[in-house]
């Protein structure tokens, strides 16, 4: 159990910036195994993002709220899925080799197809979330975290890690997983969508895989697998995807 506890706050560490007991710290081992805790920590990322737009809807409109409760979430994690997501917007906007791609992608500085990506990812996030009936906005945004996080972990055990470098911190992290670490972070994936007492909403899961079958593609083809970026890319994508769905669900179904 200790060593469970200390694996779930290497992840929590390595993902968010919330404070952690000092003795954890990025142990390879630990990092590697963390994996399994992603949507775990999505549901706490999520649980932020959530608090601060129900308590912000008591002061503010429901479009400063639900903006209020991106930034927290951006915030919490360090921004560190949008920086994945940009990295493989630059990578496989300018790159037409894979050398090319992994170098742009490692570049630390912010390009034309990141720059756009991110401002088009982000605003689909909030215009998706607005047209969320309010009074599931918070679960949604639980939901839409720690579901994202999942489909991550899917690409992870699916993909190879391909980029050579020892020095990168999240290396670790990306690396192949087991079958009983993705069904652990599926269970903690999954579990946010009980609460919408409906089984439709499991038709989520019918497009956001898509969405990580289609990056998925994209990254085999032009740099043989995946990188920690790749997976940040795809909890992105998948993340307003998730978002997306849920609007249809309630316009067509529901």
């Amino acid at each position: 159990m200790k060593k469970e506890i200390h694996i779930f706050f290497t992840a929590l560490m390595f993902f968010t910036r919330i404070p952690c007991p000092k003795w954890v710290d990025h142990h390879s081992e630990y990092l590697r195994l963390s994996s399994k805790y992603f949507p775990l920590v999505g549901i706490i990322v999520g649980c932020i993002g959530a608090a601060i737009f129900y308590g912000a809807s008591f002061l503010f409109t429901i479009e400063i709220s639900i903006l209020l409760s991106m930034i927290a979430t951006i915030y919490t994690t360090g921004a560190f899925h949008e920086d994945g997501f940009a990295d493989v917007c630059d990578g496989f906007g300018g790159g037409w080799t894979k050398d090319k791609i992994l170098l742009i992608m490692k570049d630390s500085r912010l390009g034309t197809y990141g720059t756009i990506g991110l401002v088009s990812i982000l605003s689909l996030k909030f215009i998706a979330l607005k047209e969320v009936e309010i009074y599931y906005i918070p679960l949604v945004i639980i939901s839409g975290h720690s579901l994202s996080r999942f489909i991550a972990t899917m690409l992870i055990y699916t993909h190879p890690y391909v980029r050579d470098t020892e020095d990168s911190k999240a290396k670790p992290a990306a690396k192949s997983m087991s079958l009983l670490m993705l069904m652990i972070s599926g269970i903690f994936g999954i579990a946010p969508l009980f609460f919408f007492k409906n089984p439709w909403i499991f038709l989520v899961l019918i497009p956001m895989y898509l969405s990580k079958m289609y990056l998925a593609a994209k990254f085999k083809k032009w740099i043989g697998g995946q990188t920690g970026d790749c997976a940040g890319a795809v909890q992105q994508l998948s993340e307003v995807v998730f978002y997306l769905t849920i609007i249809t669900l309630w316009k067509y179904i529901w």
